[in-house]
């Protein structure tokens, strides 16, 4: 078993490196967490405290120059980078549990199990999801935690449709039935029989969930009702940029962090898209035919 499950991780990484702007994405990835996880150690000033002259070019001594008030751009970026990822990875990781545990629910258990949870999974994607996340950040208080739990608990509905859909036809499928014919109890069928079987969805859905976070709260703290300031985040960064003098003046204001939101989501959406192809079950399980 160990070997069969050591052969399929080797087949789909194979599969992924044949992603090159995955591959690519992934490195990008690696470098820009690795720098946000180190933002202490490698940020050359605090990023909230006035370090130099106002709206200072970049030069040797601050590499991407200084925001209205003196602080340095390139400690500021470091910082919102973590921010950034923290959100999306949070975000995420409260978005997909909740999904994945009341689409389970109701996959399983159908009946009015799952009238119940699909109609209320209706009602909640009926609301205008961005008006939905905008109505929750005016209710709260703005803060990093806020935006983490709000986007968490607005973005669970795609996953519980994703996993009813498959636990409904993993639930027709021989190995289930037998394990209930067993006597298994449902909770050894669904986390040991279901949930590894319909993994591979769920990580490929995470993705998208990941990127659309990090834009939510770049939204948000750009509208002020996000991460406030004097935390950097990359969307309060942009903030700034509202100006004609700011976009044609000083453009180091808002190009690094704009460009960082974007590779960000692209480099998140190349590898989503690599791990689709990587584990699409019939293209894994014919090129495993093909190899014997």
């Amino acid at each position: 078993m160990k070997n069969d499950y050591e052969s399929y991780g080797k087949m789909v990484w194979r599969r992924f490196r044949r992603h090159r702007l995955a591959n690519v994405s992934l490195v990008l990835l690696i470098l820009i967490g690795g720098a946000a996880l180190f933002a202490p150690v490698l940020a050359p000033y605090d990023p909230e405290a006035i370090a130099g002259p106002f709206a200072a070019p970049p030069s040797a001594e601050f590499l991407l120059g200084t925001d209205q008030i003196g602080r340095d751009m390139l400690s500021r970026l470091l910082y919102a980078a973590r921010i950034s990822l923290l959100v999306g990875i949070l975000a995420t990781v409260i978005s997909t549990a909740i999904g994945t545990a009341l689409g389970l629910a109701a996959g399983y258990f159908g009946g009015w199990v799952d009238i119940v949870i699909m109609r209320f999974t209706d009602m909640v994607m009926s609301f205008p999801y961005i008006l939905l996340v905008l109505v929750a950040a005016a209710i709260f208080r703005p803060g990093l935690w806020s935006i983490i739990l709000i986007l968490g608990f607005v973005d669970w509905p795609g996953a519980a449709r994703l996993v009813r859909g498959n636990v409904l036809s993993l639930r027709e499928s021989n190995f289930v039935k037998s394990s209930i014919v067993a006597g298994m109890p449902a909770r050894h069928i669904l986390f040991s029989e279901i949930l590894p079987n319909t993994m591979a969805p769920i990580l490929v859905y995470a993705t998208s969930v990941m990127a659309i976070s990090m834009l939510d709260e770049a939204a948000l703290s750009f509208l002020g009702m996000g991460v406030q300031p004097p935390a950097a985040s990359l969307g309060n960064m942009l903030n700034s940029a509202q100006s004609l003098t700011v976009l044609t003046r000083q453009p180091w204001l808002w190009i690094p962090p704009g460009l960082l939101i974007v590779i960000l989501v692209v480099s998140i959406n190349f590898v989503g898209d690599a791990l689709r192809d990587a584990l699409d079950p019939a293209a894994v399980f014919g090129e495993e035919k093909a190899a014997e």
